[in-house]
């Protein structure tokens, strides 16, 4: 990573804020007080079905695309520059990669253990068993592909492509057997990407709450490219020389066939998150298309800027946000008091317990606690921005 202190380029304000709301709202559904106490918006869906916080992600990787479109646009057009593009988009994406593994590793080594394990049977340990997959390593993953896509490839075909991958994920999912289980299925445990996870990835690498299949898994990050590339086409219908309402008003229509399309698919390749389903990529990017259309017309057409810092503030440095933020969860977790009766806890769990519990009900007292860490970290966010920090990735 880089930090620059320089005077960032002109930026498209809405797409920030966009980025922004999207990574503050990711560090609040991740940072509940208690697990066992979230409102049910902020949890995602058991199975199959799309809450607000199934959004989330879709929404970010749908962004990642918007802006290839807007970073790339010029490199695209000339195709002197496109080893250097190609080069540029395969180090920006093995950082993301790199940077998720370093969040699934942390801490490689646990200090209190020093006694037990030896230090390098600690570190072997850890990496024997690290979750290969996450959602920094889809992200690196689909910036890659659908970057290197975007800059080769024109816009109709970039559309038959992200089609074509959605079609070819249906058919495998629906129509090839699983291993093993003999039919095919979209059970979590028996789909036939959760055989090929513990397939190539084994199921020491695999998500730990379960084990046998991952939701950021491999065959899962096919439609996953396709979200970028439908991102992809957005950023580059917004580049394009028009009037303003034109560009929102086809960014809405896209917006419903996107979110009807994926209702109708919806009904027999059903809407699910872990899956990422063919229907759950055309719904959410339906709904992310509206939602960028409604943040264009309001801030970058009609000029309403007044509340938009705090999230410009973290779109500009999205990454570091989401980074930070896992990397202290962890580092709590690792300071331990002992409470009033007392037991050993860690540190997030004594200020939890101590200064959040007391004072409200058990759902509104995990609600708090995730905002305060919010808060916490828009503040260091903000400060950054005023600084004239922005480390790229």
């Amino acid at each position: 990573m880089q930090a620059s202190a320089s005077e960032p380029k002109p930026r498209l304000l809405s797409l920030d804020v966009f980025r922004g709301a999207t990574v503050a709202a990711m560090i609040l559904v991740n940072n509940p007080g208690s697990w066992s106490n979230i409102y049910a918006p902020l949890e995602h869906a058991k199975w199959n079905g799309c809450t607000p916080t199934d959004l989330i992600f879709p929404f970010f990787l749908f962004i990642v695309g918007i802006s290839i479109a807007y970073a790339l646009s010029g490199k695209k057009s000339r195709p002197e520059e496109h080893s250097a593009a190609i080069k540029s988009i395969t180090i920006r994406s093995l950082k993301l990669f790199g940077l998720g593994l370093i969040l699934a590793l942390f801490p490689i080594v646990y200090f209190d253990k020093f006694g037990e394990v030896d230090v390098w049977d600690q570190i072997v340990m850890r990496f024997s068993g690290v979750r290969i997959m996450g959602v920094l390593q889809r992200i690196g993953i689909v910036f890659f592909i659908a970057g290197i896509i975007f800059i080769k490839a024109k816009p109709k075909t970039i559309a038959w492509t992200a089609g074509s991958l959605l079609v070819i994920y249906y058919l495998l999912m629906t129509f090839v057997p699983v291993p093993g289980v003999g039919y095919a299925n979209l059970e979590p445990e028996t789909n036939l990407g959760a055989w090929i996870d513990r397939l190539i990835l084994t199921t020491d690498h695999l998500w730990k709450q379960s084990k046998t299949w991952d939701p950021e898994g491999l065959l899962g990050t096919i439609p996953a490219v396709a979200t970028g590339l439908l991102g992809t086409l957005c950023g580059t219908w917004m580049k394009k020389p028009m009037d303003n309402a034109l560009k929102i008003t086809w960014l809405f229509v896209f917006a419903a066939f996107g979110i009807a399309a994926g209702l109708v698919w919806d009904l027999f390749f059903p809407i699910n998150k872990s899956l990422w389903t063919s229907s759950f990529v055309l719904y959410t990017a339906g709904l992310g298309s509206a939602f960028f259309a409604v943040l264009y017309w309001l801030i970058d057409v009609q000029g309403y800027k007044r509340y938009t810092t705090p999230f410009v503030a973290f779109g500009v440095n999205a990454i570091t946000a989401f980074f930070l933020s896992g990397i202290l969860v962890k580092t709590l977790s690792l300071i331990k008091l002992k409470d009033a009766a007392g037991k050993l806890i860690n540190l997030q769990s004594y200020f939890y317990n101590t200064c959040i519990v007391p004072f409200f009900s058990p759902l509104n007292a995990s609600l708090v606690y995730a905002i305060v860490w919010v808060l916490c970290f828009m503040a260091l966010m903000m400060y950054m921005y005023k600084k004239k920090i922005i480390i790229k990735v």
